[in-house]
């Protein structure tokens, strides 16, 4: 019988969960969320749902399933906290954007970019995916890139150059990774109307599908189809 997948995303901005692409529910997050305080503000969410297994993305490393370090937009303890016993049920957890880039994925060799609060950035290619940090990047005037590419870019910058700056870095990056092809995913991406031919702009329900996917077993091997590295 095929497994129900709850799917949590969190993000710097709102916690959404989603049981299928129709059904989703979400509360605000940022710098004052702990694990504790979404899980309170979760549970009555998701009452009336039932599913088999959890997938969370994250907007922070994650290896192995374990969050390794504390994300830089909501409340401390998440590298410390036990999900799986607090839902009672088997979790996977991976990097937000990866998430939403497994889901986005349609062959070839794809960077996925997640333009939001900062710069969720991860490749894949054939059955592996790996995050990356590409935030972090050192860019213009001793900036890292995701001061540029995510929200307080755009508000210092202003929409018009903000665009331009985006577009230069994208293709940067398509370039230095050797991408066929880039998405731009996240709560900003809306922002553009028109990309050139090889960017194309992602959908937030594609966290819905790469969640589904963190589970999919490939039928020849009967593990897990997707590595993440």
């Amino acid at each position: 019988m095929k497994k129900r997948i709850l799917v949590i995303d969190v993000g710097g901005s709102n916690v959404k969960v989603m049981i299928s692409r129709a059904q989703k529910r979400k509360f605000k997050s940022g710098p004052d969320l702990t694990p504790r305080e979404m899980m309170t503000q979760m549970k009555p969410l998701l009452r009336d749902w039932s599913f088999d297994a959890v997938s969370m993305g994250f907007p922070a490393p994650v290896r192995n399933g374990r969050i390794m370090s504390e994300p830089k937009h909501l409340g401390p303890g998440w590298t410390r906290f036990d999900y799986e016993k607090s839902l009672g049920k088997p979790i996977r957890i991976i990097n937000d954007a990866a998430m939403q880039a497994l889901g986005s994925f349609r062959g070839g060799r794809m960077l996925f970019l997640g333009l939001g609060t900062g710069l969720g950035s991860t490749l894949i290619w054939e059955t592996n995916v790996l995050p990356l940090e590409l935030g972090d990047l050192p860019y213009s005037n001793g900036d890292i890139i995701e001061d540029y590419l995510g929200k307080s870019g755009m508000k210092q910058l202003g929409e018009k150059e903000w665009k331009r700056e985006v577009l230069r870095a994208v293709l940067l990056l398509k370039k230095s990774l050797i991408a066929d092809y880039v998405v731009l995913g996240g709560g900003s991406a809306k922002k553009f109307d028109q990309l050139p031919g090889d960017i194309e702009l992602g959908h937030n329900r594609n966290a819905f599908l790469g969640g589904v996917r963190l589970w999919q077993i490939d039928p020849r091997t009967h593990r897990v189809k997707w590595r993440i590295m």
